[in-house]
């Protein structure tokens, strides 16, 4: 059987380019990147090249950039190393944020944080008045994702970050579902952090960056070597941070062609789901073009998920960093999703590999799944 893969929010197929690119540093360029000799020195070089094509893709100065071991390690870096430079106060984020900015703002609760999510519409965009009244209170930071990894909306987040400037709170965003998919630009956002990851974006797992204001001071959650101008201690991950590299000049490259064709398919799989009777959430607000968050009342999402997978088709139902939860997803609640609906949310996420016929051929599947499921649905009630 075929396998069709419709889960790029999850992580994508490591390209080619960046393989190649970091197979030498994986064998014979294997040198400490913080080593004085020959090897070291070709390590470092790398590292540095690197570190400039992941900023050019985001618009920054390659000094902003510092290596991670990817998202999650990014976004506790910058919650919680701000907080350790700050006198305890209000920390702000959205209520729709990935888990790995969600709970460590809870967890500074404890030090005597007040964590204050942000309330979002049912069209899952931020409400601005609740940025406004949030605000008044003292804030010391303020994180809003740029794009949903559910459903896809993205977030006005330069707007937000006027507000929380102008409160003197630092303003950090978390653009990993963004990245490669829309323009990203680090000052145009106004934010004094982003959180990027590679394999997101046909690049390695375990590579990533927290891009940072360089007048913004974090106490570094790893002590060690030094590395990474002090922020991030331990020998860095060269063959990773390579594959990073590349991987954003590949997006950068291909970002004008692949953004419009994912979104046609898009397009023409919700006209699709449309007259199946199917609710796509978010579709009232701007997107990344390659995702759709869908559900069919009465039918639950990890039923469909596998039934779909006997099928050879590869989705989602909800997030992959909460796969193994059965709650319903926090995102469609914070939108005003009734919990019984929320359970039947599948996601579907498109790549660059995927083709037009692929989507019409899911369709047909998807469609004939959906109806024997309400067939057996209905003989049991």
């Amino acid at each position: 059987m075929t396998r069709v893969y419709f889960d790029h929010n999850a992580t994508t197929r490591l390209d080619e380019k960046a393989l190649a690119a970091m197979l030498p540093y994986l064998r014979e360029r294997y040198g400490n990147a913080s080593s004085r000799h020959g090897s070291g020195t070709l390590a470092r070089k790398a590292v540095n090249q690197a570190r400039e094509q992941v900023a050019a893709l985001v618009g920054a100065q390659p000094a902003q950039v510092i290596f991670t071991s990817g998202g999650t390690e990014s976004n506790n870096a910058f919650i919680k190393g701000a907080a350790g430079m700050m006198k305890p106060g209000q920390v702000v984020v959205s209520a729709i944020e990935h888990p790995c900015v969600a709970k460590p703002a809870q967890e500074l609760a404890r030090a005597g944080w007040k964590p204050r999510r942000l309330a979002v519409g049912r069209d899952g965009r931020i409400d601005p008045a609740d940025v406004a009244q949030a605000l008044k209170d003292p804030t010391g930071m303020v994180s809003v994702m740029l794009a949903n990894n559910e459903t896809g909306v993205i977030q006005d987040v330069a707007a937000v970050a006027e507000q929380a400037r102008a409160a003197r709170a630092w303003m950090h965003t978390d653009a990993v579902q963004a990245l490669g998919k829309i323009e990203v630009d680090f000052n145009a956002l106004n934010v004094h952090a982003m959180t990027l990851s590679a394999h997101k974006i046909h690049g390695p797992k375990g590579a990533g960056a927290l891009v940072l204001d360089k007048r913004i001071e974090l106490k570094p959650l790893l002590s060690g070597g030094g590395h990474e101008q002090g922020l991030r201690s331990g020998t860095e991950n060269v063959p990773g941070i390579v594959g990073f590299g590349v991987a954003c000049e590949l997006a950068g490259q291909r970002l004008r062609e692949v953004a419009p064709r994912l979104a046609a398919m898009r397009d023409t799989f919700e006209r699709g789901l449309s007259g199946m009777g199917a609710i796509v959430f978010g579709a009232e607000a701007p997107r990344v073009p390659n995702t759709s968050y869908f559900a069919f009342p009465g039918i639950e999402g990890e039923t469909l998920v596998i039934e779909l997978d006997k099928a050879g088709f590869e989705l989602a139902s909800g997030a992959a960093c909460s796969s193994t939860s059965t709650e319903p997803s926090a995102t469609l609640l914070a939108m005003g999703v009734a919990p019984e609906f929320a359970r039947g949310a599948v996601r579907l996420s498109l790549g660059r590999d995927n083709q037009p016929e692929q989507v019409e051929d899911f369709l047909k599947v998807l469609s004939a799944t959906v109806a024997r499921l309400r067939r057996l649905t209905a003989i049991a009630v």
